[in-house]
């Protein structure tokens, strides 16, 4: 069974719907913090399947949305193998923040991650 989300009367929205919907945002260069508070209540982007929640994740990274911040903590906790592209996004924006973030996140995973994503992490992160 899918999980569908409602908005404001207009039918439902598929995971896969939400995937393409963040794709076309992660092209847009600016969001204000409003807009992103927007999406992540409208379409409970927390609580979506993997693809929806990496999805957002980057999107929170690209535009340093610190009050989503602890969303990509539980999807790199959670999620290790998806994980690892995310790691890169939050090191090449050289936030401070958000390399505190991942060096938080792998120290708490990495003795369970597999052999190769923790090496392509480390890779990364030192």
């Amino acid at each position: 069974m899918q999980n569908y989300v409602t908005f404001h009367g207009c039918g439902k929205i598929v995971p896969d719907q939400l995937v393409l919907l963040l794709d076309l945002l992660l092209e847009e260069k600016t969001f204000c913090a409003k807009t992103l508070q927007c999406l992540k209540k409208t379409y409970t982007l927390q609580e979506q399947d993997a693809e929806v929640r990496h999805r957002w994740c980057e999107l929170v990274i690209k535009h340093k949305y610190t009050p989503s911040y602890k969303d990509v903590e539980t999807f790199l906790l959670q999620d290790q193998a998806m994980g690892v592209y995310l790691y890169g996004e939050l090191m090449v924006n050289e936030d401070a923040r958000q390399q505190e973030l991942a060096h938080r996140c792998f120290a708490a995973v990495r003795d369970q991650m597999d052999v190769s994503c923790v090496k392509v992490v480390g890779e990364m992160l030192f």
